[in-house]
């Protein structure tokens, strides 16, 4: 549930532009609101898991995240489902811990990359097959179906959790890093207020300038905070297994290309190439088969190789995989385009992912083992939140640097001109005046497209990068034999 509507969300953005009138800065929070209580307190849920129990918090977290979900179904304007999904975040941030540790303690370490493997093979399944499904319930019934999909799964969830899933906990833990907690919320609210209503505001703006400057004292007051702690949120010490530190830079770096691509690909299937919200989500289905095909197997690779050739060759093949999506420009066929960028990035990402979750669980002691997922699954979550409000703001730049060249070559009145720049941060979704003739509505419509093209191969451009350094990190930090992954708190 927690994957599929960290991406079922950006099929349906689209849509909740089109029904409630929302600008790209509100369907940037839509995603936000989610990721910023996901991504701070997601490390207090793996916390929680191990003081109270990691069954117990599992279904807490189902619980809310359920609840809030039907709220996302039922809102009425954008300020109500932007409301909904940080609630959303609060219940995913005890149940994405919650899974992991369970299966970390319920395996033994021979038989745990495997079981690793398998998870993240169904949580890229679902990351993947959410588009679909949403894509098929936006199109057919609403996008408020894309949320509601969620209580039936969680009702089998909790059946099936209840019967058949045991208690664990780790005894002696003391109490709850709360200190921690409220510093990293406020620390990256702050920040990614300041980013994502920068394009509004403007930069010099007091609205802008205090909350990124708190926000970054409420960081730094967090690691200062964390390393005093006696029951920290984020224990430093781990950070001293090079090969922990390295895996959470690789997280870090390649979650944040693929959210903020995650966040466009969807924006530009639909409202630039003309696909439909079903056939925008069915597009990834490449990657959704190459993914659960693949993982179980690479996540035995650790095993039988080590861990740092796959993720030396995983993130190159996404880094290609990403230079791909940026080929393509209007009107050509799917599988000479995106087909094959879909394929090259799918086994790229199944090379990485499962080996990646696997050496994270395996460079601590089974017994931190939520607050280890906790820290990865914070890293990554962290990463696509800060990628969204950051690249998002580069691609709204080039976006409007674009338009305005193509928009000084059209014979349009300053009228329609200015009206046109009134409503650039819809992006590609930017109603066209009611003033132009047929001929200057082609025109405008065109320099539209392709300025959202111009802006997104800028952006994929940088995922790809990302993607690349992620390979140097493997290499410099990630130990050639898995038996050397042996740091213990």
């Amino acid at each position: 549930m927690a994957f599929i509507d960290s991406t079922v969300a950006n099929v349906a953005l689209p849509a909740l532009q089109s029904s409630l009138n929302a600008s790209v800065v509100d369907a940037q929070w839509v995603v936000e609101s989610y990721g910023l209580f996901l991504g701070a307190l997601i490390l207090v849920g793996g916390s929680m898991g191990d003081l109270f129990g990691r069954r117990r918090m599992y279904l807490a977290g189902i619980s809310v995240f359920t609840l809030a979900s039907v709220a996302c179904g039922l809102a009425a304007n954008i300020q109500q489902l932007i409301t909904a999904r940080a609630v959303q975040g609060v219940g995913a941030a005890f149940l994405v811990p919650g899974s992991l540790a369970l299966i970390g303690a319920s395996f033994n370490e021979k038989d745990r990359g495997r079981a690793i493997g398998t998870w993240s093979g169904f949580t890229a399944i679902t990351t993947g097959f959410g588009p679909v499904l949403g894509g098929w319930l936006i199109q057919h019934a609403s996008w408020r179906w894309a949320f509601f999909m969620n209580v039936p799964i969680a009702v089998a969830v909790l059946v099936i959790c209840v019967w058949h899933v045991p208690e664990s906990k780790r005894p002696g833990i003391g109490h709850i890093d709360w200190a921690g907690a409220l510093l990293a919320t406020l620390g990256l609210g702050g920040i990614v207020y300041a980013l994502v209503e920068s394009p509004v505001l403007g930069w010099m703006q007091p609205l802008v300038i205090v909350p990124a400057i708190a926000g970054t004292v409420c960081l730094v007051a967090f690691l200062r905070v964390e390393s005093r702690s006696s029951s920290p949120m984020v224990s430093l010490k781990l950070f001293k297994s090079k090969t922990f530190s390295g895996a959470n830079l690789i997280t870090l770096f390649l979650y944040a290309a693929l959210g903020i691509f995650f966040f466009l690909l969807p924006l530009n299937l639909i409202q630039v190439q003309g696909y439909s919200p079903s056939a925008a989500g069915a597009a990834g289905l490449p990657f959704i088969v190459l993914m659960f095909s693949l993982s179980r197997w690479s996540g035995g690779l650790v095993n039988q190789y080590g861990p740092r050739a796959p993720l030396i060759f995983g993130p190159l093949l996404s880094a290609a995989g990403f230079l791909l999506f940026a080929v393509p420009s209007l009107g050509h066929s799917y599988w000479t385009t995106f087909f094959p960028a879909y394929v090259v990035l799918g086994l790229g990402m199944a090379i990485t992912v499962p080996p990646l979750t696997t050496i994270v669980m395996q460079a601590v002691a089974q017994g931190h083992s939520g607050a280890a997922s906790g820290i990865n699954n914070a890293v990554a979550r962290v990463a696509g939140l800060l990628a969204i409000a950051f690249f998002g703001v580069t691609m709204l730049a080039a976006f409007q640097s674009y338009l305005h060249r193509e928009l000084a070559r059209l014979s349009i009145s300053p009228q329609a001109q200015q009206e046109i720049q009134e409503n650039e941060l819809k992006l590609a979704a930017l109603p066209l005046p009611s003033s132009l003739g047929a001929e200057d509505r082609a025109a405008v419509k065109g320099a539209i497209d392709h300025a959202f093209i111009f802006g997104f191969r800028l952006v994929l451009v940088i995922c790809s990068a990302l993607a690349g350094v992620c390979a140097i990190f493997s290499w410099l930090l990630i130990e050639v034999q898995a038996t050397k992954i042996a740091y213990r708190q």
